[in-house]
């Protein structure tokens, strides 16, 4: 796997199902936004649509901070819009609140560099700047799900640093200060932590 965190996102044009519809969508319908791409193994498993529905209930806290999220899998779109009509009680995904995108021949995950020898995606997460520029990825197996607490730290880690220069150091949380990549600066900061 060639790591792709600083540069430039691999493009995408993919069919997806949004609210009960079938869409193409692209990589360029996210320019000049950030935008959370998730990669899960299949539809109508078991820690899928934990993920899928814990992405979706807080959509309106990524979409306050100016990020869209779309997730993608090997399904079809027929699969993925049969996984919508299905209540919650029924392990579906109904009210899902951002597309699904259906990546068939894999290239997706395949460019990403999830892809297992099965044929299936990793629990692959990026985060994409408004430049297009991969800031931040990682890849969980297939047993353990992601946090989106972690998920949306990132997010305003990375919209912190874009904005004020600065850098964030371990376990930064929103509001806190961040750091000057400079030894005599840093040490600004070093002293107040002391």
């Amino acid at each position: 796997m060639n790591a792709i965190v600083g540069k430039p996102a691999p493009q995408f044009s993919l069919d997806a199902v949004h609210q009960g519809q079938f869409h193409k969508v692209s990589l360029d319908d996210y320019k000049k936004k950030w935008l959370v791409v998730f990669f899960y193994p299949l539809n109508f498993t078991f820690v899928c649509p934990t993920e899928i529905l814990a992405f979706s209930d807080r959509y309106d806290e990524f979409h306050k901070l100016g990020a869209e999220l779309v997730g993608v899998s090997v399904d079809s779109k027929y699969s993925h819009l049969a996984w919508t009509d299905k209540t919650r009680k029924e392990g579906g995904i109904q009210g899902l609140r951002y597309p699904l995108l259906a990546d068939l021949n894999r290239s997706m995950a395949r460019d990403y560099g999830v892809l297992t020898d099965e044929g299936v995606a990793l629990r692959g997460l990026f985060l994409i700047d408004p430049n297009g520029i991969v800031q931040h990825a990682t890849i969980n197996n297939l047993g353990v799900g992601r946090s989106v607490d972690e998920t949306l730290r990132i997010l305003q880690a990375f919209q912190f640093v874009r904005e004020h220069g600065d850098v964030c150091p371990a376990d930064w949380q929103p509001g806190e200060d961040g750091m000057k990549a400079d030894p005599l600066e840093s040490k600004l900061y070093f002293a107040k932590q002391a």
